[in-house]
């Protein structure tokens, strides 16, 4: 039998909220939270650096939020992903350096997810050589390398075993703790630091923006009125340990499924096999029923297809009464980290919540009666007990998917 692997600490950082604490607070707010700003209506300024000309609603982390200064690390760390992902590290530092003090740092491994590296500093390195035909003094085009993030991790931490990130688009932040997981359960470590990490950039913006998924408003997922997605920012990292029984840590990561449908380069499998194999594997491995799960954290973009794709799959699954919501109106979409975000979202439900408090799916009510029947969790609504299983969605552009079965 396969060792338990446990969340042991973790720490995240978003338009939700600067780290754990604070996102839990706003989480659970008995009013709408907000969550990112608004580019319509008070940040034009912070906007206007990724939509030039174009106001949009952006999951920016709020601009009061202190990042760690990396500037006296080598020249090829100095990125916002970097600081971003080094926000989050901070929140567990006691508990990975207890790891590696306890296993050394060849055991413990480093698995992120990501896909902006540091494209927005060779963003602003292009610019500088238009203007002036010179870049940036210390800019390093290693930068850009998508393994850059996990190279910076290792070096930060000061952990020295396997090291390496999982790029496939939005599902890259459930996936690395899949592959951290798979990590401890082969013995090939003690410890994982896992999760995911992405800044936003003109890059993504614009890319997004050319698909015509974008939403200018705040996201609407589920709505009959929703017009697409809101980008946004953040990062999530998990201690992961194997063990046999909870004092590791509050939360198991019980099951996890990963398929790739390959239907389109971005438009998800309208019938949601591929949705529904990931979703199904999660449960397999967890060793538990569909019925069992309390809650579903959705991937719910709000575009079109997605949302259509994702409640056929979950009402055949599930039916239409387990309590689903997403979080991604809090958050925006933070791409290559949403899904370890949203673990964390599954965290705070798990952990320390006797009266079984969900987070609240806000949108304008207005049901879209071309999706299949689910169960939105309105402002307010608990279980009235603990909460026992989590399922998380993450399905990313190429029919890559991946679901995560957290459990107390």
């Amino acid at each position: 039998m396969k060792p338990a692997i446990y969340l042991q600490a973790m720490g995240a950082t978003s338009a939700l909220g600067a780290d754990a604490t604070s996102m839990r607070a706003r989480l659970f707010a008995g009013g709408d939270p907000g969550g990112f700003i608004d580019g319509l209506t008070d940040c034009l300024t912070v906007t206007e650096a990724y939509s030039p000309g174009r106001p949009l609603s952006l999951g920016c982390v709020p601009p009061t939020t202190v990042l760690p200064d990396l500037t006296q690390l080598p020249a090829i760390f100095h990125s916002r992903n970097n600081a971003l992902a080094a926000a989050a590290l901070e929140q567990i530092r006691p508990q990975i350096d207890d790891a590696i003090q306890r296993f050394g740092a060849a055991r413990v491994a480093v698995v992120v997810g990501t896909s902006t590296s540091g494209v927005r500093e060779g963003e602003a390195a292009a610019q500088q050589w238009v203007t002036r035909t010179s870049f940036p003094e210390r800019f390093d085009f290693a930068l850009q390398e998508l393994g850059n993030t996990a190279e910076f991790v290792a070096h930060y931490l000061g952990v020295t075993g396997p090291a390496y990130v999982v790029s496939t688009a939005c599902s890259s932040g459930a996936k690395a703790l899949a592959a951290g997981a798979r990590l401890l359960q082969a013995g090939w470590v003690d410890a994982v630091v896992a999760g995911g990490v992405d800044a936003l950039c003109q890059f993504t913006v614009s890319g997004f923006s050319a698909l015509e998924l974008v939403s200018a408003t705040r996201c609407n997922p589920l709505s009959v009125h929703r017009k697409g997605i809101n980008l946004g920012e953040g990062s999530a990292f998990f201690l992961m340990r194997r063990g046999s029984g909870p004092s590791i840590g509050p939360v198991r990561l019980a099951g996890w499924g990963e398929s790739q449908d390959a239907h389109h380069m971005s438009a998800p499998d309208p019938q949601g096999v591929g949705a529904m194999a990931a979703m199904q594997q999660g449960l397999e491995r967890a060793g538990i029923a569909a019925a069992q799960v309390d809650y579903i954290n959705l991937h719910g973009t709000a575009t079109l297809h997605n949302d259509a794709m994702e409640t056929l799959a979950i009402h055949r699954l599930f039916g239409s009464e387990t309590m689903v919501s997403s979080t991604k109106p809090l958050t925006g979409h933070t791409l290559a980290a949403a899904g370890a975000l949203e673990a964390a979202v599954a965290w705070h439900v798990l952990h320390d919540n006797d009266t079984g408090r969900l987070p609240a799916h806000w949108w304008d009510g207005a049901v879209d009666p071309a999706l299949s029947a689910v169960h939105p969790v309105a402002p307010g609504e608990s279980l009235g007990r603990p909460v026992r299983h989590v399922l998380s969605n993450s399905f990313a552009f190429g029919g890559s998917n991946a679901a995560l079965v957290l459990a107390s």
